[in-house]
């Protein structure tokens, strides 16, 4: 299993990283949002929905509000995704009590639209700004520095459960871990890179904020998997499971790092 996760994020790294640097505004759209609506089909599945015509639906239905949201002010979309994700955080925390909000599967494809669309919208407004590159790269690394952290610390010093009726596997000691070894990478980026104290200090509280947004993004996904009874959300990519098992950290660090970014730049 981890031959096969190392495997395949050798390969898809490069990819997202060339999407960043070599695609265009419209072209980074596109590739995005063809990764949002690969998530939104497997969503479709997660919410109950078996047949391929309903999920190919929702998988369109999802692209085309990504565009509609262009259309919006953003701070309107990033400060709805906000609350949506304060909404998330009780849903995990009550959970299973909170089972009788997933019922519904309508309402879960409601849930869906705005865990998935906001995040488009982020990384579309991160890329338009003058140092998009090093912004998106910045998000990256901070999650899979996280993700690497809280999976290595997990093994070796895991023992207190933190949310065990949702994902038994994640521990305190993981999460602290890959909170660590974020905020040690955002340190020697202020130590030795050409900024600010004040744009030090913004990229540790960014980090630290950022980090923990994408823990509740990675619980929530576990939630609806363990509500439908599923180990992964699909199985496109070996080791990873789904596409949206790789991007469910993003779908809430996105919104909340690029709407804390605009804050700061007073955009």
């Amino acid at each position: 299993m981890l031959k096969e996760r190392i495997i395949t994020a050798v390969i898809l790294a490069p990819v997202a990283l060339a999407g960043v640097f070599l695609l265009p505004l419209t072209g980074f759209g596109l590739f995005i949002a063809a990764i949002i609506m690969l998530a939104a089909w497997e969503w479709a599945n997660l919410s109950g929905f078996e047949q391929r015509s309903v999920r190919l639906f929702y998988a369109l239905a999802i692209g085309v509000f990504c565009v509609l949201t262009l259309f919006l002010p953003s701070s309107l979309i990033l400060g709805l995704a906000v609350v949506w994700w304060l909404v998330a955080f009780i849903l995990v925390r009550q959970y299973p009590q909170s089972r009788c909000w997933l019922e519904s599967r309508p309402l879960r494809l409601l849930m869906g639209l705005l865990t998935l669309v906001p995040p488009w919208l982020g990384l579309y407004e991160l890329k338009q700004m003058p140092d998009s590159a090093w912004l998106i790269v910045t998000l990256l690394v901070m999650v899979w520095a996280a993700d690497c952290g809280a999976y290595f610390a997990g093994k070796r010093f895991g023992k207190t459960k933190l949310i065990e009726r949702v994902s038994p596997k994640k521990t305190l000691e993981g999460l602290v871990g890959g909170l660590l070894f974020s905020v040690l990478i955002a340190s020697i980026v202020t130590l030795f890179g050409s900024v600010s104290f004040f744009q030090g200090v913004s990229l540790l509280i960014l980090t630290i904020l950022t980090v923990l947004v994408s823990v509740l993004g990675d619980l929530w996904e576990s939630v609806l998997k363990r509500y439908r009874g599923v180990k992964d959300s699909g199985s496109l990519l070996p080791g990873h499971g789904g596409v949206l098992d790789r991007i469910d950290s993003l779908t809430a660090a996105v919104p909340i790092f690029t709407l804390y970014v605009m804050i700061v730049r007073g955009i």
